[in-house]
């Protein structure tokens, strides 16, 4: 029997087919949009054994991006469609589960009903997944699916990290407050870098940057989110591919009033063409705006200092929060892949005791330190395993909810075919 995770993204839908009793993965891949181009994909399968498979076609939407995934993941099994019959449950990461869900749930109607309702403050990311598992619904029927929630992690954040300088009635009567994001991912990077320090996790002190599509930062102490740069929705904090970050609420308030702007034009842009889409005029995408940077682009140039300038500072407010820290993680697409922003994120924080090797740092692959041998707090390239996690989280939940003798209905193998119709 096998789990199937799917992680539907701003920019991306990952995903991963694993062996159900350890969740060793049996296939992973993913379907990138990174360069804003939502009419093409490229779509990247890595099976465990066998070749890596890479490919771009037409994938407007992320219903026709799950169903294909599911068709690409169970294409690189031996038993190809037939496969699917072995899916014993499908998992959902969900970016936003507002103050409803403190852990992973089976999910039924009611459960769509609460995602789709925090779908306004995260536009980008729980709309896809509510596609999603309509996709699994019409290609898997009868499997049991599981939503994982990355507002889980930051659910124990103490009052004094997740509320807002607002009257506090505010609070009490419509839940304003801070939820946090990226959870699944800070959750593993904080136990994989415990690992590769050979360290118990339980007094560790870290700093966990996410940086992708979305980006945010979170202090981490002996396991536990403490504080973060995530807010009530995932447009706060750190600028992101297309989202603005943090802002003056005066700004939005002025253009409502002196420009005319609507709440909905107003939604729109800041979540679609701001962050680093909208300073450089280039590309969401880091790698695009360095090429750009490079180049004598002077906007690009900007949009880079200003980025690397926001995570830096994140890094040493977060670490003040800890009273000092301990390691410094970085994490998905920019984290990983980008050392001139690591080095630039890095720079000047000595007097905290970050000290970055240049050439670890340039050579890098996850996962490893990177820190200069003397430095006092380490330095890590973690790729995250939100899949994993997921998996993890569905086998758990979905365990506790087995079939009686009768067993889940088969999925239709001609459905599945059928969905594979649709994007081949």
């Amino acid at each position: 029997m096998s789990i199937l995770a799917i992680n539907a993204g701003s920019s991306s839908l990952k995903f991963g087919l694993f062996n159900e009793p350890d969740c060793a993965p049996l296939v992973t891949g993913e379907i990138d949009w990174a360069d804003g181009n939502r009419d093409e994909a490229q779509l990247i399968v890595r099976p465990r054994q066998g070749t890596v498979v890479k490919s771009r076609l037409p994938l407007p939407d992320s219903s026709t991006a799950a169903a294909r995934a599911l068709q690409a993941a169970l294409a690189a099994m031996p038993r190809g469609a037939e496969a699917a019959a072995e899916i014993s449950a499908v998992g959902h990461r969900i970016v936003h589960g507002g103050p409803e869900f403190r852990d992973s749930i089976l999910i039924d109607d009611t459960v769509k009903a609460a995602i789709g309702k925090w779908s306004e403050l995260a536009p980008l990311h729980n709309p896809p997944a509510l596609k999603a598992i309509q996709a699994v619904e019409e290609t898997l029927p009868g499997k049991p699916q599981v939503a994982v929630f990355d507002t889980t992690f930051h659910a124990g954040l103490p009052p004094k990290a997740y509320l807002y300088a607002v009257p506090y009635d505010w609070y009490q009567r419509w839940g304003i407050r801070r939820f946090g994001f990226h959870g699944i991912s800070h959750a593993y990077c904080a136990r994989r870098a415990a690992e590769i320090m050979g360290r118990d996790l339980g007094p560790l002190r870290l700093v966990s940057c996410h940086l992708g599509g979305g980006c945010s930062a979170t202090a981490v102490r002996g396991g536990a989110a403490v504080a973060t740069t995530g807010g009530f929705g995932p447009m706060e904090g750190l600028m992101m591919g297309t989202r603005c970050g943090s802002i003056d609420p005066g700004v939005l308030i002025h253009l409502q009033r002196q420009e005319g702007l609507t709440c909905k034009e107003l939604d729109r842009t800041l979540n679609y063409f701001s962050g680093l889409l909208g300073i450089s005029g280039v590309s969401p995408n880091l790698a695009q705006v360095e090429v750009a940077a490079a180049q004598g682009n002077k906007r690009a140039q900007l949009a880079f200092e200003m980025f690397a300038d926001q995570v830096r500072g994140a890094i040493g407010r977060l670490a003040a929060t800890l009273g000092g820290i301990d390691a410094l993680t970085f994490t998905d697409r920019v984290g990983e892949g980008s050392p001139a922003l690591r080095a630039a994120a890095c720079a000047g924080l000595g007097f905290m005791g970050i000290s970055l090797d240049t050439q670890r740092n340039a050579e890098a692959r996850p996962d490893t330190d990177i820190a200069a041998p003397g430095s006092p707090a380490r330095i890590m390239v973690i790729h995250t395993e939100e899949e994993l996690m997921v998996a993890r989280e569905t086998r758990r939940v979905a365990g506790r909810q087995r079939p009686g003798p009768a067993g889940p209905r088969r999925a239709d193998s001609a459905k599945v075919k059928a969905a594979a119709c649709l994007v081949s």
